[in-house]
């Protein structure tokens, strides 16, 4: 019997006529609402805790800017690019990411809900205790990703590369691994229950497998 598939709920962002934003840098606990922040230098900003709702981030450099416990609801960002950004605690709700490339990012603890995340390359990020629920990964590079105590519902990974992922203590829940190109477990084999892979896939995580049930396999 074929697993069955549910798939995520998918975000359906409809922004508004946007205002180019006009002031300077970023503010603790600021609010941002139908506001454009397009091609902005928002390198090392302090924005914890701040809310975006309908707005548009585009081509914005976001290298070690901080957000930790931000607020993202009905958002688009669009090939942002950043080392070291901070996320912690955030929240991104019906949210769409396109073309970013990111190194180093900081998601430990956030809650992602509605969220489509499509192409770009994303280099150790830190999803460490976060939430993912209804979300999709299509068309991107996961490089060194770290899911451990993670909690992934309904989530759908299409046509990614994912490298050396760390999967300790994940749980999961309907989570769609078979459209994967590569798919390389570094650590957590055993955080891959819940999850639906294909059975080329699991020809190749067999030594994976094998070796975290201490089954010795000779010729």
């Amino acid at each position: 019997m074929s697993a069955k598939k549910t798939g995520p709920r998918l975000p359906d962002v409809r922004l508004p006529a946007l205002q180019p934003y006009e002031g300077v840098g970023l503010e603790p606990e600021g609010d941002y609402e139908g506001t454009e922040f397009a091609e902005t230098g928002l390198g090392g900003e302090d924005g914890r805790g701040a809310r975006f709702m309908d707005c548009a981030l585009v081509r914005c450099v976001l290298d070690g800017t901080r957000l930790g416990r931000a607020r993202f609801m009905d958002c688009v960002l669009e090939s942002v690019r950043g080392v070291g950004t901070e996320l912690a605690g955030a929240s991104l709700r019906d949210v769409e990411v396109r073309e970013a490339r990111l190194g180093g990012a900081q998601l430990h603890g956030a809650v992602l809900e509605r969220v489509a995340i499509r192409g770009g390359k994303i280099d150790y990020v830190n999803f460490r205790e976060a939430v993912l629920k209804d979300v999709l990964f299509e068309g991107c590079v996961l490089s060194e990703a770290d899911f451990a105590g993670a909690r992934l519902e309904r989530v759908v990974f299409r046509d990614c590369v994912l490298r050396r992922v760390d999967l300790t203590g994940a749980r999961m829940t309907d989570v769609d691994l078979r459209e994967v190109g590569e798919l390389d477990i570094a650590r957590g084999i055993e955080g891959l229950s819940g999850a639906v892979v294909s059975p080329a896939q699991l020809l190749d995580l067999a030594p994976a497998f094998a070796a975290h049930l201490g089954v010795r396999v000779e010729g």
